[in-house]
């Protein structure tokens, strides 16, 4: 009778302590959060209000008499004709560019500086990944306004290429298309006098040769600005991928024959596929983000061919009152984001291991004698 009872307590006492675990873990958690939930759940459900309101920032968003528009912020970038929606697009334009240029530009920067790091032989290691890691930790405000006397009419990127008989552009003041330049140069057609089939209409109220205008020369100059700062952050992580790769296995493709391209592309690379797949999502959402460069380099100008969603968002906030299609911008752009990010990743899934699944799944079940 005593062991039945003494077997019956064992259940209750390990319920308990799990309960017990559960509790502390729980108030483990809390400050964290209750912080999150006050400085950031709570700011995003409001300022997803006020892009259903019109509210021009007097008081409270939540009075009785801030008026409710409904999704009527929303409707306006995609459907209405008028100059929100003309910002818009150019901003999703300039952006788009802008990510096209620097996420492979980054990417393939990053890799080839971690692929010389990495090497053994190298002398100087330490100075090498100091070096290209610097411009990472460096202010961005600080670069920024460097490359404003850097590419300024008179700087020396200009005198550079004055030195070998280029006469260099005003580049924070031209607002061609790096594309319509292109074009112009093979002499597809002509700048000055584009096709009229290309002006005539567009989607989103552009017409296709603003659209296949490509990132004007002034936005040039924040996309070299950018590759140079972010890609140091993004070889640290290459470089500790590839120092993760078992040595064993490349001696073993050295001697199966393998050359340093095969081992490349046969062994390095398919290592490398996850950060592969961290440094393309991290590049896409902060390429979709850029707001602080063109703060101090452009302010969207010239011709807002360097005007971005998140600049936008903030001047029509914050410079013309209108909060509700500001937060609307940005919660637009947030929507963006996660669907490029969902796309990248179904686009960059492991197809060997999915594939392998289903033949598993397809194959037909052996019974057991």
């Amino acid at each position: 009778m005593a062991e039945t009872t003494t077997a019956a307590r064992r259940p209750a006492r390990r319920l308990g302590d799990r309960a017990r675990e559960n509790i502390a873990g729980w108030l483990f958690v809390a400050p964290v959060v209750v912080i999150l939930t006050l400085f950031m759940l709570l700011p995003i459900l409001m300022a997803l209000w006020v892009s259903l309101t019109d509210w021009n920032g007097q008081g409270s968003p939540f009075r009785a008499q801030v008026p409710f528009v409904g999704v009527d912020n929303y409707t306006e970038l995609f459907t209405q004709d008028n100059l929100s929606r003309l910002n818009f697009m150019t901003s999703l334009r300039n952006n788009f560019y802008y990510v096209l240029v620097v996420v492979p530009a980054q990417t393939i920067l990053a890799l080839g500086l971690a692929l010389i790091v990495n090497r053994r032989m190298l002398k100087g290691k330490t100075f090498f990944r100091t070096a290209f890691f610097f411009p990472s930790v460096t202010s961005s405000v600080a670069i920024s306004v460097l490359f404003l006397f850097i590419f300024s009419n008179s700087g020396a990127v200009n005198r550079l290429l004055a030195m070998v008989g280029v006469d260099g552009p005003p580049w924070f003041s031209d607002a061609r298309g790096v594309l319509h330049l292109l074009l112009g140069s093979v002499g597809l057609v002509d700048p000055e006098a584009p096709p009229e089939a290309l002006t005539g209409g567009g989607p989103f109220g552009l017409s296709w040769w603003d659209w296949l205008s490509g990132p004007s020369v002034a936005m040039c100059t924040i996309i070299i600005l950018v590759v140079w700062t972010t890609s140091g952050t993004f070889m640290l992580m290459f470089l500790a991928a590839l120092q993760d790769i078992p040595v064993t296995l490349e001696e073993a493709s050295m001697l199966d024959g393998a050359t340093s391209r095969q081992r490349l592309r046969y062994v390095t690379l398919p290592m490398l596929k996850p950060t592969l797949f961290l440094v393309l999502t991290l590049g896409l959402i902060a390429t979709w983000q850029v707001f602080d460069q063109v703060y101090v380099m452009s302010q969207g100008k010239p011709a807002k061919t360097t005007l971005t969603p998140a600049f936008l968002s903030y001047q029509t906030a914050f410079k013309e009152l209108d909060y509700g299609s500001g937060a609307a911008i940005s919660f637009v752009l947030f929507v963006l984001i996660v669907v490029l990010a969902a796309f990248q990743r179904w686009v960059m899934r492991d197809r060997d291991a999915k594939d392998g699944g289903s033949a598993k799944r397809r194959a037909p079940r052996q019974r057991r004698a």
